[in-house]
């Protein structure tokens, strides 16, 4: 076993604090990664605290990490030591159901084994990336450009898929009028591809002192979603939206502003579940979709896409030791955009 060193949640209720625990032997497929930096997902909090009753503790999060290789099993082809890699959301999945097949393990049929809080195919618990050595397969560890900055790439690896995902299976192109809800860690991300990808951009928002930042960001249009009247001037107008707030909206409004066969993708999970009425989908073929992560060749994509375009995420970096803090920042949405740590201060 590898000795490692961390942060852990001991309980839904107890700050995260140091901790020490094993990685398993890196055997003939697998891949050794030091980290050297690893993003803050809303999701680690929710896990953190037991907002969704599943979490098991202690809990090691994190699933945005970034490093660099440092042992390879022996039948490792894609990879050597030295070389940057990446691992995201997930650490495994059954690799043999239709899904998985098809390159969507993030959907496979038999639950991919998510990359902390999760029971491992040994029976083993995984721990994320908030520690200093992390062990995957091979198959679930992704290649990383030098070109990019390592700190401002590891929230690609959720918030980045979580957006690119959608905009690539609704065939998003140049043209294309795409708004995007909520300008948060997703958010930003959305826009930044949206833009890339040669769409119109257009932010739907309820707080007018973001539109410089989303005009900063790549938008081309901010929309004051509370302003009277502003709804209604952007009925019938987009093909795409991509929806990543959680907290409850009237989806209305948003359902009338898409096209004739526009879609909107939902990425954030409100507490209520949300009311439509049937007409206003059936008045204009419109759909609302939702999206999960991404599967791994989808993940590639991204991260060559971004090397290719310069396309990283807006962070503040961190401290290992300033993570209870961060998360505080977090629920008030006190960030811009991710938060992500540095592993060098695990050190000490």
């Amino acid at each position: 076993m590898i000795a490692a060193q961390g942060y852990a949640a001991p309980a839904a209720n107890e700050p995260l604090a140091p901790f020490s625990f094993e990685r398993r032997d890196v055997g003939p497929h697998d891949v050794r990664i030091e980290i050297l930096f690893c993003g803050v997902c809303h999701s680690d909090i929710h896990q953190a605290r037991n907002e969704w009753g599943s979490s098991l503790f202690p809990m090691v999060p994190g699933h945005e990490i970034v490093g660099r290789v440092t042992e390879v099993g022996s039948h490792v082809k894609s990879f050597n030591v030295g070389d940057l890699a990446g691992v995201g959301c997930m650490v495994d999945s059954c690799q043999h159901c239709a899904e998985c097949n098809e390159g969507l393990e993030q959907y496979c049929d038999n639950g991919f084994v998510g990359t902390y809080s999760a029971k491992d195919k040994d029976g083993s618990i995984t721990q994320g990336g908030y520690s200093n050595t992390i062990v995957v397969t091979e198959k679930f560890v992704l290649h990383v450009s030098e070109k990019l900055d390592l700190a401002r790439v590891a929230p690609l690896l959720c918030a980045g898929i979580t957006t690119w995902s959608p905009l690539r299976e609704w065939k998003a192109k140049a043209g294309d009028r795409v708004a995007v809800i909520g300008l948060g860690g997703l958010g930003h991300m959305a826009v930044k591809f949206a833009a890339a990808m040669g769409c119109e951009v257009t932010v739907l928002s309820t707080s007018p002192d973001k539109e410089a930042d989303a005009k900063a960001l790549g938008a081309h249009k901010f929309v004051v979603t509370k302003e009277e009247g502003a709804m209604k001037g952007i009925s019938n107008y987009f093909d795409l939206i991509i929806n990543t707030v959680s907290a409850p909206i009237d989806l209305m409004p948003y359902v009338a502003s898409l096209r004739l066969d526009g879609t909107m993708v939902l990425l954030g999970v409100p507490p209520e579940p949300a009311q439509l009425h049937a007409f206003n989908l059936i008045s204009k073929r419109r759909r609302i979709a939702g999206s999960l992560i991404g599967g791994i060749q989808e993940t590639q994509d991204m991260l060559d896409f971004c090397a290719e375009h310069n396309v990283m995420s807006d962070v503040e970096v961190i401290n290992i030791d300033y993570i209870n803090e961060a998360y505080e920042r977090m629920m008030q949405s006190d960030v811009k955009y991710r938060f992500v740590i540095d592993m060098e201060s695990l050190k000490g």
